[in-house]
């Protein structure tokens, strides 16, 4: 996601900085090659992803059909009765901007998913960036993938910098990418 390397780049040293590090144990644990075994172990980066899709999550609606009436309790201890036939969105825009979920929400943090912290996990379906429960996208580990391989190969092939401010989220296409913004990049070789 574009998302991953704009704010990446925008906090270099909390996120680029230990990602270009982690990308040098890859190499010197796994070689060059980008194996599903290598892909697997890197935490910062997938962290972040995470942090990225937590704050511009492709979709802004997740939708939903509800087969049977349900009742739904706030954190408040209201209860609402959801009917049967009735159509639930959920936004996870708005649920990733909780602060009884996420601490400073509107900051970049990916140490927010790593342990001990782990804010993610303070509630059930914490994090939707690719929905949830059974319903979640079923390609989720595949994209973590795609989107590994793909800032991994520029990480070790490029150097970037963020010319303009991170940019402002463009919501009028289906999936939910960034304004147009400039970055420079220079090819370079990772030295290990």
């Amino acid at each position: 996601t574009s998302w991953t390397g704009l704010y990446m780049n925008a906090n270099k040293s909390i996120s680029w900085d230990q990602a270009v590090e982690e990308q040098k144990r890859i190499i010197k644990q796994y070689g060059e090659e980008l194996t599903f075994e290598a892909l697997s172990d890197m935490p910062v980066l997938h962290n972040c992803i995470t942090e990225a899709l937590r704050m511009h999550p492709p979709l802004i609606l997740v939708l939903r059909y509800a087969k049977t009436s349900f009742e739904v309790t706030t954190k408040s201890g209201k209860s609402y009765t959801i009917p049967k036939g009735d159509v639930v969105a959920a936004s996870p825009n708005f649920a990733h901007t909780l602060d009884y979920v996420f601490d400073d929400p509107l900051k970049y943090d990916p140490s927010r998913f790593a342990p001990p912290r782990e804010e993610d996990k303070r509630t059930p379906l914490g994090f939707i960036g690719f929905g949830g429960g059974r319903h979640g996208c079923i390609g989720s580990n595949f994209a973590y993938l795609q989107i590994k391989t793909i800032w991994s190969h520029l990480m070790r092939n490029f150097e970037f910098e963020l010319l303009d401010p991170v940019p402002e989220p463009d919501y009028e296409s289906m999936v939910v990418g960034p304004k147009a913004c400039r970055v420079r990049y220079t090819r370079r070789k990772l030295k290990v």
